[in-house]
């Protein structure tokens, strides 16, 4: 075969726009990259595609890509973790202590380069290692390739087998497996299982919805949100756990879960995959032999650590690690699987604000003494092209850790790495949509049930639905480091719950 580059996609590192400008074009890459893919698929000179991809949108946006030239058979790479770092924990309690003022920018660095010091994805269990889990659950990676580190033999010899194997599969063969034919209903149905059963990270309660759009599949959240009421949470990694993805898989892996959840009927076995079996050919572990060829065993029949990864059995708990929300705010997505039993339901006072710096302000002046259910509206994708809002999570964590009753209700995004404290977020409508999140005033009462699913604000309902709509000023989000070239994205874009997309909108 002759291989020929296509076209590389535009990408961001969403852990540095965290808090910055930047971080308001996040979501909207993630319909960039599908779209520059297609440009580059766009010749129809080709008769297989793979896909190198792994952090937070690129996956999504090549795998919307790839099911648009679903004729095309579609094989995902992955580069793999990077090698453990500090803990996580010791990272969290750094950025805290900074956020304080108790230590240093100094400190801070050294933190952060201890914790991302190599190639690969982040090991923290956030979006870019959801997309790993999601592509080989649903068929779309070799078995056993997710989590084996870059820059070793293993890793090379995947990534070569990944090439040969695109060739098995055209057209001009006995295989042809196009990816159309890979991502049916039953796939979906594997990723939505996947991402509860490993609390994996919230950005795809919209990506999967997008792209099984784009296989003609309307995915919902009520969809989500009933397989989450019965599928098990059978992994602890952080932020719902003390481990990494590295111990994840030396724990048995994406082998040993998929095994469990096809032995008890929470998986469809009879799918197609890029490997040409059906599910079960999955539940194998991958490794080199003498000669330097990938052999490929049957998962260890238990786990080798039950902190991290949990037989059926022994699950960490029976529903999965997203809930979905709603109430008089409207729809909202909760990640449960990394908060305190004792904080699955919060009821406490509503502070507004309009941005994170308006957040951080009231901090750093002490003025949140007490329980406080910060709402930070205007975030959403009409709004301002829904950021992640992890420069809240330390002063969140903070007021949490000194006693109060703290929640965050946000029509932004928290994503893959949500943490310890209660956030709804994704609410939908946005604020910038008419969404009664804009009826809120400081001092309501708000209640975050993640048990029954409610996402209340206790006020009076004739009172409450007579309140004028607030309004803000975002003309200082619609220009600048490229803002205002995605003026039509912001016009157009869908609803979160609905995929956050502006292809068709």
């Amino acid at each position: 075969a002759v291989a020929q580059v296509a076209g590389g996609v535009p990408a961001m590192c969403d852990g540095v726009t965290q808090g910055q400008e930047g971080m308001e074009l996040s979501l909207f890459s993630r319909d960039v990259i599908a779209m520059a893919a297609a440009v580059g698929l766009s010749h129809q000179m080709f008769d297989a595609a793979v896909f190198l991809g792994i952090c937070d949108k690129i996956v999504p946006g090549l795998a919307i890509a790839a099911l648009s030239f679903g004729h095309l058979p579609a094989v995902f790479i992955p580069a793999g973790p990077m090698t453990t770092g500090i803990s996580n924990d010791d990272k969290a309690k750094v950025r805290q202590l900074y956020a304080e003022g108790k230590v240093g920018r100094d400190a801070l660095l050294e933190s952060e380069s201890a914790a991302y010091h190599s190639p690969g994805t982040c090991t923290f269990y956030g979006t870019a290692n959801s997309n790993q889990m999601l592509m080989e659950i649903m068929g779309l990676h070799m078995p056993g390739s997710s989590f084996v580190n870059p820059g070793t033999p293993l890793r090379d010899a995947l990534t070569k087998e990944a090439a040969k194997r695109a060739l098995a599969i055209t057209a001009l063969g006995n295989e042809y497996t196009p990816a159309g034919e890979i991502i049916d209903e039953k796939a979906i149905v594997n990723g939505v299982v996947g991402l509860h059963a490993t609390g994996g990270s919230t950005n795809h309660t919209m990506h999967l919805v997008a792209i099984a759009a784009t296989a003609g599949i309307k995915l919902t959240w009520d969809d989500i949100s009933e397989l989450s009421d019965v599928v098990p949470l059978l992994a602890r990694v952080y932020p719902n756990g003390k481990a990494d993805v590295n111990h994840f898989q030396a724990a048995g892996g994406l082998a040993f879960l998929i095994r469990e959840l096809l032995s008890d009927g929470y998986l469809h076995r009879d799918v197609k995959t890029v490997y040409g079996t059906d599910l079960s050919g999955y539940t194998v572990e991958a490794k080199l032999d003498e000669n330097g060829d990938i052999l490929r065993n049957d998962a260890p029949r238990t786990s080798g650590d039950e902190t991290v990864l949990a037989p059926l059995s022994k699950a960490f708990q029976p529903t999965g690690g997203l809930k979905m929300l709603s109430g008089n705010l409207g729809k909202a997505v909760i990640k449960v699987s990394a908060v305190a039993k004792e904080r699955h339901i919060i009821e406490a006072p509503a502070r507004v604000f309009h941005s994170q710096d308006a957040f951080l302000d009231a901090f750093n002046k002490k003025e949140l003494k007490g329980d406080v259910a910060a709402v930070v509206r205007f975030q959403g994708p009409k709004a301002m092209g829904m950021p992640e809002l992890h420069k809240l999570t330390p002063c969140l964590g903070i007021l949490q850790d000194k006693g109060y009753k703290v929640a965050l209700i946000t029509d932004g995004r928290m994503s893959g790495a949500s943490g310890k404290v209660p956030a709804a977020i994704h609410v939908t409508p946005e604020a910038e949509n008419g969404g009664p999140i804009a009826r809120v005033r400081d001092g309501d009462m708000i209640r975050i049930d993640a048990v029954t699913g409610e996402l209340t604000v206790l006020v009076d309902e004739q009172e409450f639905a007579a309140r004028p709509l607030a309004v803000a000023d975002l003309s200082e989000h619609q220009f600048g480091v490229g803002r205002d070239l995605f003026t039509a994205f912001r016009a157009n874009v869908s609803t979160a719950d609905s995929g956050a997309h502006v292809f068709g909108a």
